[in-house]
């Protein structure tokens, strides 16, 4: 007897390369999803997440509520002045983004990910957009609700500033924007690494502490150099107007991208090649 039409060794149900069903298949939604699941499935994610738009938030006006003009504070941008806190939201982001793959070493979980998809790399950019859509949300949430939230305090003051202000919008817009793109390095980083303490560690003395030193060397071409550099970059994307010694928004928005791109790139080719 033949099987029928719609049976399960129905020819429509087989792959076109007559391999594993096709309810199988690998496929890049199915892996996006499931990244997506991993990560709201941890607690840390919201935990790390709430915290960002918290802390920055209520620093934001808390600052804003004790400011009056003339207190020191003229060589800080009204927008940089009320997101404040989000120093705090991007050492948050940075270890959400560590987390997001040197955890899944430190668990084991990674070998599991890796046996259900054996395509790593796919694995790799799933977590990189799941991740850094997420966080740009998120960030774009917070900058958004904190700086009017603390610009009620600010009305009068020589720190009032608003939304059809030049260069407001696209400042708020960059704050946020750098951070999930920092969070994103991190995420390389952690593939890299493949150990969380490590890569935070990386992240620390490379990204943060690493500019301030070499900002110390008494040669020609050194500022250049440290403008070009993630830390750098990503506070160039906040200011409404970075001045002379940070790269301009367009430059500073390639430079981080640059080095977002190579963390990952250098990650996916170890992914690659090294076993897990």
């Amino acid at each position: 007897m033949s099987a029928p039409a719609g049976g399960p060794l129905a020819p429509s149900r087989q792959s076109a390369a007559g391999g594993a069903p096709a309810d199988f298949r690998v496929t890049w939604p199915r892996v996006v999803r499931a990244e997506w699941a991993k990560l709201w499935s941890l607690r840390s994610t919201w935990y790390g997440f709430g915290a960002t738009v918290l802390v920055t938030a209520v620093l934001g006006a808390a600052v804003a509520a004790s400011y009056e003009s003339g207190g020191g504070d003229g060589d800080v941008e009204p927008v940089e002045f009320t997101l404040l806190g989000t120093q705090f939201g991007q050492l948050t982001i940075a270890v959400l983004g560590v987390l997001a793959t040197a955890g899944e070493y430190a668990s084991g979980l990674v070998r599991a990910t890796l046996t259900a998809v054996p395509r790593r790399r796919m694995v790799l950019w799933a977590k990189a957009v799941v991740f850094g859509g997420v966080s740009l949300v998120v960030l774009l949430v917070t900058v958004f609700l904190t700086f009017p939230l603390a610009q009620l305090f600010l009305s009068g003051t020589d720190r009032a500033a608003g939304f059809g202000d030049p260069g407001v919008p696209r400042a708020l817009c960059g704050a946020a924007l750098g951070i999930a793109l920092h969070g994103l390095l991190c995420l390389g980083l952690g593939a890299l690494l493949r150990s969380v303490p490590a890569a935070i560690g990386a992240y620390i003395g490379a990204v943060l502490v690493l500019p301030e030193v070499v900002g110390l060397l008494p040669y020609d071409g050194v500022d250049d150099v440290v403008a070009c550099l993630p830390s750098q970059a990503a506070h160039a994307l906040l200011l409404v107007d970075p001045g002379p010694d940070l790269l301009s928004p367009g430059p500073a928005l390639l430079a981080l991208c640059c080095w977002v791109a190579a963390t990952l790139v250098a990650a996916a080719l170890l992914l690659g090649r090294r076993d897990v």
